[in-house]
């Protein structure tokens, strides 16, 4: 990429939520709890005065995380539901990538469970009211054992209920199998709740993370089997996608279906797991519904980037790999800035826009916990940067702007410093925020400090006209000099033909920056001086193409040049 180069905006804020958790106002939860005794959110609970709190923060999108019916262990009487074989369910209310039924909702996220789709129908007429788009989960590359759907579309056929589970593989079946071979679960895989019936499944389906085999571990997605979209994996994964396979139909009738009910994007789970020809062409099936519905996908190899993008037609993709490990590093205190010149070195400017930024998600461990940054204000400075190095997407996880610690186990996961996705929860964080009308009136002095940074950036990333469509001009190659600190201290701008903004950071954790940033002399030759927009106050006098900066540990300055 050369400095300078203009680089188009696709400037989305996404504000994910795991819906479950998310307005759930519990006072004490209880280890493994049911769901009588830990609650959840309803989508009537997540109402306009949540709407608005979210789009105040500066969100153009809503991820609801969790809505599609997945497997669980939590009966639901007045539907009839029993709850699913404990032995092939991750927490008392079950994985969220177990997908149970793709056609439904979660019965236990309804007030009334026969209505539930109408309820989460009046929650996506609510988000649109509110000004959000609305962004639900498409999981692609697996399903929960058990998986049936009691509301299908007239005419439309199971998953594997056609199959021949005679063979291994049939471009045919909608799952791959181990012929003659009854599954076999870890024996360490212990029940929360007594089932007397053995859980059989004859012949053993292959499990969802590509264990072809029938035997499962513990730390396999063992709750999941793998969907067959054409490959064959034993004669080194041929591809028999002429004529279209099953999977593929039924794929698209599912997007097609919740596209049609008003969904404005997708996040597909683990997409790099599918093959591209499946997206290339499944994509523009569904834009012919919705041109302007989105397509976010879970990837991790940064090898396959631009297939993904190019052949796949994704319009984003997880920018983990790249930008929030080298953040992460940097936060931790062992990483080097030089990995963030990589990052956009190796995007090329082709599409570092199309790259989404985030610090936390569902997978990720919360910045505050003790895994990772021990306080929220440790990432202040990253997540600025991941804001606003690009004109590309950036995401909050609800909490995020709370400063979320995760403390503790709540249940299967254990104590990981992440907010737990497997089991009924209340965020004790999100507690102020809910007692005081989803407002900030009743928030502690750390909780107040961390939103009121978010809301600014998240604003600031989504409203400013440098942010949204500036230019970019990476400056580290400029300062080599020795106070500069080249490992620890970041510097860059961001300019249109009216305004520019100089970033600077300090990421060392102990020491104060005290330096001359150099800038480009071709740039900056109309600039006398920079205002801070951290201290309004704070003027800066540029002098032969140098600006003094003295930064405090772990911080960053954002000066407008005038």
């Amino acid at each position: 990429m050369s400095f300078g180069q203009k680089i188009p905006s696709d400037k989305i804020t996404i504000y994910q939520v795991f819906t479950r958790l998310l307005t759930n106002p519990t006072h004490k939860n209880k280890f493994n709890g049911s769901l009588s005794e830990n609650g959840s959110t309803k989508f009537n609970d997540i109402n306009d005065n949540v709407l608005k709190s979210i789009k105040d923060l500066g969100s153009s999108h809503i991820w609801y995380t969790g809505v599609i019916e997945h497997a669980s262990l939590e009966p639901i009487s007045s539907i009839k539901f029993k709850g699913d074989h404990p032995l092939v369910v991750k927490g008392k209310a079950g994985s969220p990538y177990a997908i149970k039924d793709y056609y439904d909702v979660n019965p236990y996220l309804a007030t009334n469970p026969k209505s539930r789709m109408q309820e989460f129908q009046d929650l996506i007429q609510r988000s649109h009211k509110a000004k959000l788009k609305v962004i639900i989960d498409f999981v692609p590359n697996h399903l929960a054992r058990q998986y049936a759907s009691d509301v299908k579309p007239k005419g439309s056929a199971d998953f594997g209920s056609k199959d021949d589970v005679n063979v291994g593989f049939s471009p045919n079946n909608n799952f791959y199998y181990v012929p003659g071979k009854s599954l076999a679960l870890d024996s360490n895989i212990k029940p929360l709740i007594e089932n007397k019936t053995a859980y059989t499944e004859i012949p053993a389906k292959v499990t969802g993370n590509d264990v072809f085999s029938e035997k499962t571990n513990i730390n396999d997605w063992y709750e999941t089997v793998k969907l067959n979209y054409g490959l064959d994996y034993a004669n080194g994964r041929s591809k028999h996608f002429d004529p279209i396979p099953d999977t593929w139909l039924k794929m698209r009738d599912i997007l097609s279906y919740w596209t049609k009910k008003g969904i404005d994007g997708f996040r597909c789970d683990m997409a790099e797991m599918v093959p591209v020809e499946f997206w290339a062409w499944v994509i523009p099936e569904i834009k012919k519904v919705n041109p302007e519905v989105i397509f976010i996908a879970e990837i991790y190899n940064p090898a396959e980037y631009r297939n993904y993008i190019f052949t796949g037609k994704f319009d984003y993709l997880y920018d983990k790999v790249g930008l929030y490990d080298a953040l992460r590093r940097l936060i931790e205190g062992h990483g080097s800035t030089a990995d963030i010149t990589k990052v956009w070195q190796n995007e090329s400017g082709e599409f570092s826009n199309k790259m989404l930024r985030f610090l936390e998600n569902h997978d990720e461990q919360r910045i505050a916990s003790k895994f990772f940054g021990n306080e929220a204000k440790a990432a202040f400075p990253a997540m600025m940067l991941s804001a606003t190095l690009h004109g590309g997407p950036v995401m909050l996880y609800f909490g995020q702007e709370f400063g979320v610690k995760a403390e503790g186990a709540e249940g299967f996961a254990g104590d990981d410093g992440r907010t737990t996705i497997f089991d009924f929860w209340a965020v004790k964080e999100l507690q102020n925020w809910i007692r005081g009308g989803f407002t900030a009136k009743n928030l502690n002095k750390v909780e107040k400090e961390t939103y009121t940074f978010y809301k600014k950036l998240f604003n600031f990333a989504s409203k400013d006209e440098v942010i949204k469509n500036g230019k970019f001009y990476d400056l580290q190659y400029l300062n080599t000099h020795e106070s500069y600190r080249q490992n620890t201290s970041y510097s860059y701008l961001r300019y249109t033909d009216n305004k520019m903004y100089l970033f600077v950071y300090n990421f060392n954790k102990n020491t104060n920056l005290d330096t001359e940033v150099v800038l480009p002399e071709d740039l900056i030759s109309k600039y006398n001086f920079a205002r801070n927009l951290n201290k309004p106050t704070n003027n800066f006098q540029i002098t032969d193409n140098k600006i003094n900066a003295n930064l405090k540990p772990n911080s960053f300055i954002i000066l407008e040049m005038k």
